[in-house]
């Protein structure tokens, strides 16, 4: 296939890939009590296996994005899908911790799936199909959510977490077969073929690492602790060394020229904000679900029911991604951000005011995976549009790497807050739980704002030049 006419059946296959991975990417926030009380380790030990997961997420996704733009995008899918597998297998067989987190740290790369399915996309998907395919598949993230966490909670309370992680390797297996029948074979031969950026694929490695590290564990080694700032000095010393090198070199790991571009830039900065506030809302309304109903705001429910909280999240996102197509002529990319971000915080403020029933925690959730679907749907979009085909792999998968630092720093954040907010029994007081949605709510509120002083001041200067070339003409 040399030109860009894929059949039917491709994006159907991508969509199904990156399901499958965001699905083992939420084998986690439910699980972090199960695993604490099967293996017997400290709950803080066994957050590890969320923290573990994200430092590789972090560092793996921008270097599949770089090789996504290169030729072998199939197989790069292919082995990547392989090591998911992999570490799905050893979680699911792991005889101890360290095993199981090995298994974990495997796993990771299912962060970087979506990058690489979105170049496969814009290089084999017709030209007037393109935005609506790369919608999906960036919605697929929170769609992918909304369902694996009810399956988690389903197969864990039915029988433990080890089948939770079974039925990852045969959904990954599933992924792995239909990849091999609907992808294209073959090497891209329209793909530059240039050197990989290893400099610049180590320091970004590094520099997030420490910095994700530093956040992860800031609430348990003390925000002025020596090990948390002395981590963090060093994590922004390694990654203002890799922007000199980024800049300097022929061909980068992401080429951080492109971030002059507005929409570009205005993508990945929404990027950190909603995905901050994004994990604080998701994290915090599954700790209320699970509570005892003597804390004053907890539900109790037992984990089988707790991961359908998530299910409202995935019918908003998929609803809100189907809207967004069919609206698409009306509205454009940049008024999608604002839109979203908007509704995620009138999510953010309906769970602020109102998170004690089932009810209002189920309406919060199917009005953030609205918010997160047309924002979602319009980051990548924005960038695909913004950017050469050649750096299309690398741009997107920056974009994502800037969601997981949000996400961790709304882990961070939640984790002092609830931590400074802590109750005899060993429960987060009401006090912290609301404090800790509110603040979710302001940086939804910040990031609206921004965005839609951001679409007023662009409506303002081009109707000052549509006036300026009409008098000129």
């Amino acid at each position: 296939m040399t030109e860009p006419t894929a059949p039917s059946r491709l994006i159907p296959a991508l969509v199904y890939a990156a399901l499958s991975t965001a699905i083992v990417s939420s084998l986690g926030m439910l699980l972090v009590p199960t695993i604490s009380r099967e293996m017997d380790v400290p709950v803080s030990t066994a957050q590890w296996m969320l923290t573990i997961n994200l430092l590789v997420g972090a560092i793996a996704t921008p270097a599949m994005g770089r090789l996504s733009d290169g030729p072998h995008k199939k197989r790069l899918l292919l082995w990547s899908l392989s090591i998911i597998l992999a570490g799905s297998v050893v979680a699911a067989a792991a005889p101890n911790f360290t095993v199981f987190l090995i298994g974990r740290a495997l796993q990771g790369l299912s962060y970087g799936i979506v990058p690489v399915a979105i170049a496969l996309a814009r290089r084999y998907v017709a030209a007037d199909k393109v935005q609506f395919s790369i919608s999906s598949l960036s919605v697929t993230v929170s769609t992918g959510i909304g369902i694996g966490y009810p399956l988690t909670g389903i197969i864990a309370g039915l029988f433990d977490f080890r089948f939770a992680f079974w039925f990852a390797a045969l959904f990954v297996v599933t992924a792995i077969v239909v990849v091999l029948r609907a992808v294209p074979a073959g090497p891209d031969e329209h793909a530059p073929r240039v050197p990989f950026d290893f400099t610049g694929a180590g320091l970004l490695g590094l520099g997030l690492g420490a910095f994700l590290l530093g956040i992860s564990e800031g609430p348990n080694w003390g925000w002025g602790s020596p090990w948390t700032i002395g981590t963090m000095i060093f994590a922004a010393a390694v990654l203002a060394s890799w922007i000199g090198a980024e800049l300097k070199t022929e061909h980068p790991l992401i080429n951080l020229r492109v971030l002059r571009n507005g929409e570009v830039l205005l993508a990945n900065c929404t990027a950190v904000g909603l995905g901050a506030a994004m994990y604080i809302g998701l994290s915090i309304s599954s700790l209320v679900a699970q509570a005892p109903a003597d804390t004053g705001y907890g539900i109790a429910l037992p984990v089988f029911w707790a991961g359908f909280v998530m299910f409202p999240l995935s019918v908003g996102s998929f609803g809100a991604n189907r809207l967004v197509r069919r609206l698409s002529h009306r509205i454009s990319l940049t008024g999608l951000l604002p839109a979203g971000a908007g509704m995620m915080t009138v999510a953010g403020l309906l769970l602020y005011f109102a998170h004690t029933g089932l009810w209002e925690i189920l309406t919060g959730m199917l009005v953030f995976g609205l918010g997160m679907g047309a924002s979602y749907a319009a980051m990548p979009a924005l960038i695909a549009r913004s950017v050469a085909t050649e750096e299309l792999g690398s741009s997107v998968s920056f974009n994502q790497v800037l969601r997981t630092v949000g996400s961790s720093f709304g882990t961070a954040v939640a984790g002092a807050v609830l931590a400074a907010n802590m109750a005899l029994d060993l429960h987060p007081t009401g006090a912290g739980i609301s404090a800790t949605f509110a603040i979710g709510a302001a940086l939804c509120a910040v990031v609206f704002i921004a965005l839609l002083v951001h679409k007023l001041r662009t409506r303002t200067r081009r109707s000052v030049q549509g006036r300026s070339d009409a008098v000129k003409s």
